[in-house]
C-alpha cells in the first residue's frame, strides 16, 4: 500500500527531483520558523505535501536535510572550470574581482544570511548546524579563492601561501559588512555597490603584493 502510494505521489507530483527540492524548500522554511532543534520531520513533510517516508526516501533525516539545504546553496561558490590564464596582473585583478562580486552577492542574499543566524541561534541546542555550514558553506568558497592564489602563485604574480593570500583578500573584500548584515544595521549593498566593493578590494589587495621586481625602492 505504502509503496503504491509513493508511486502514484510521484506520478502525479513529478519525477523525484521535483520532489526532493519541494522537500528542501520546506525544510529551508521550517528551520528559519522554528528553528533546527524544534523544526520536526513532520512539519516539514506537511510544508512538502509528502508522507514522512518519502522524507526518508528521498532525502534523509533532519541532519542531512539540513546539509543538503546549505550543499544546494554552496554549489553557487564554485569556481568555474574555465577560469581564465593568469597569465598577467591585469586578468588577476580581474578574476579577483569577479569572484569577489560573486561571493559578496551570494553571501549577501537573505537566504543565506539567515541560514549563517540560524546556525549562530542554534548554537548549542544543535552544534551541527554551524559545523554543516562551515565545512561545506563556508570552506566552499574558501576554497575556490585558494585555488585562485594557488594559481596565482603558481604563474609568477604572487609570493605568499594560498590560504593566508585568500584570507588576506577575504577580509579586504568584507571588512565588517557580514556582521552588520548579520547584526540587521546594514541592508544588503546593490549590485553596483558590490562590483565597486570587489574592484576596490582587488585593487589594495594587489598594492599589498607587488610583484619583487615592482616593490618600491628602500
Amino acid at each position: 500500500m505504502a509503496a503504491r502510494s509513493l508511486s502514484k505521489r510521484r506520478q502525479e507530483g513529478g519525477d523525484e527531483t521535483v520532489l526532493r527540492e519541494r522537500i528542501l524548500d520546506a525544510a529551508f522554511a521550517a528551520f528559519m520558523k522554528r528553528g533546527y532543534a524544534a523544526a520536526s520531520m513532520l512539519e516539514i513533510a506537511t510544508r512538502a505535501r509528502v508522507s514522512k517516508r518519502e522524507l526518508y526516501t528521498l532525502v534523509g533525516n533532519k541532519q542531512e536535510m539540513l546539509i543538503a539545504c546549505i550543499s544546494e546553496r554552496a554549489k553557487r561558490f564554485d569556481v568555474p572550470g574555465d577560469l581564465p590564464t593568469l597569465n598577467g596582473r591585469e586578468t588577476l585583478e580581474q578574476v579577483l574581482t569577479s569572484f569577489g562580486t560573486k561571493l559578496v552577492r551570494e553571501v549577501s542574499d537573505p537566504a543565506v544570511i539567515a541560514v549563517f543566524r540560524l546556525a549562530i541561534a542554534e548554537v548549542v541546542q544543535a552544534p551541527e548546524v554551524a559545523r554543516a555550514l562551515d565545512s561545506i558553506g563556508r570552506e566552499t568558497s574558501r576554497a575556490a579563492l585558494r585555488k585562485i592564489m594557488a594559481q596565482a602563485q603558481a604563474s609568477g604574480l604572487l609570493i605568499g601561501r594560498p590560504a593566508e593570500l585568500a584570507q588576506q583578500f577575504a577580509g579586504l573584500l568584507w571588512r565588517d559588512l557580514q556582521v552588520s548584515l548579520l547584526l540587521g544595521v546594514a541592508e544588503r549593498p546593490s549590485p553596483r555597490e558590490i562590483a565597486r566593493r570587489a574592484r576596490d578590494a582587488a585593487a589594495a589587495f594587489l598594492q599589498l603584493h607587488p610583484l619583487p621586481n615592482d616593490a618600491p625602492a628602500a
